[in-house]
């Protein structure tokens, strides 16, 4: 927003005490209420007067506070946002950043706790990117804010309660580029989100037990680097993917449909992919803790791919009761 006037901030609680998880405080005492804007509970119609903005040389960012509030306006996202490039031959872009919060919080519920990242991948000419690091936050909303294509981004609730090492000043991260995180031979699992974060737990445990794992952190799903999942499929010959989401056509299950329509013969067992129970998300932590995919999941899924027991103790590993392990503050 300082480099570029044309920069604009809207939604609804921008300008809140609490200001989106803290990522908006104080922005519009420093930019002025003309840029920095709170939005009435019409989010079809402000999602529409973003869109023009954008076609007439604007850089709005609008942000959702739960990502089921972008649903009122996805006529406009899917039909109006992603098709102007395309229907004008190139001729007119619509630069639009959509900020959204997914994912999981006990006693949010049904309505209020959904991972709908696959809705948005699944339409043509808008990216989607889900960063998991607060390097990766900062770097790829700059690069989303430049990008002349409609860009959503995805940031699980969860994830605004870690920290990291942020570069300082301004940087850009490709925003169309998966990354490895962790170096290992035995097997590879994919994941992103908030989910990142239970995977690489995992493999500090599986590390214990002689067990290498090689994490890859999708980042985009739209576009979906798949030539860095098919380097590590073809060095481990296994694939896991665990997502924030359901299981049923979920991102998962399109990585291990690319991976077994081109790299099939590098695979030494069939890739398993791990989602939430195919159920509405429930409001109490007794029941929340038998739908989201746990450490043991995913432990207990490597087993199976390296068709072995290790003998894991499983007191030492964490059962989150509906709320963010504690451990999970960073640095990742």
């Amino acid at each position: 927003m300082e480099r570029d006037d044309s920069v604009i901030l809207m939604g609804l609680g921008v300008p809140d005490p609490k200001g989106i998880f803290g990522t908006t405080l104080g922005l519009q005492e420093r930019f002025g209420s003309s840029r920095v804007m709170d939005i009435p509970t019409a989010e079809n119609g402000v999602t529409g007067v973003a869109i023009g903005a954008a076609l007439t040389g604007m850089r709005p960012i609008l942000t959702h506070q739960r990502v089921e509030f972008s649903l009122l306006s996805i006529e406009q996202i899917i039909n109006q946002a992603a098709k102007w490039c395309y229907m004008t031959d190139g001729k007119a872009s619509v630069p639009l950043v959509i900020r959204c919060i997914i994912g999981r919080g006990w006693g949010q519920g049904p309505q209020h706790s959904q991972s709908l990242e696959p809705i948005f991948a699944h339409v043509p000419g808008m990216k989607v990117v889900l960063p998991s690091t607060a390097s990766d936050a900062k770097g790829m909303l700059i690069s989303a804010v430049e990008d002349n294509n409609p860009v959503v981004i995805l940031e699980h609730r969860w994830l605004h309660e870690t920290y990291g090492e942020v570069q300082a000043g301004y940087f850009k991260t490709d925003i169309e580029k998966a990354r490895v995180v962790r170096v290992g031979k035995d097997l590879t699992i994919v994941s992103y989100s908030y989910m990142l974060l239970e995977v690489l737990r995992a493999a500090e445990v599986l590390a214990d037990y002689g067990v290498e794992v090689e994490v890859v952190d999708l980042r985009s799903i739209r576009p979906v680097d798949e030539e860095t999942v098919f380097s590590s499929v073809a060095k481990t010959g296994r694939l896991l993917c665990v997502d924030n989401g359901w299981s049923h056509l979920n991102i998962g299950g399109e990585i291990i449909a690319r991976v077994v329509e081109n790299k099939f013969k590098d695979l030494k067992s069939a890739p398993k992919r791990l989602g939430i129970k195919d159920v509405p998300i429930p409001s109490t932590r007794a029941l929340a803790n038998l739908v989201y995919v746990s450490q043991h999941d995913i432990l207990m899924a490597v087993e199976a791919q390296l068709n072995t027991t290790l003998n894991i103790s499983y007191k030492n590993v964490v059962q989150l009761d509906d709320r963010p392990d504690q451990n999970f503050l960073g640095p990742f």
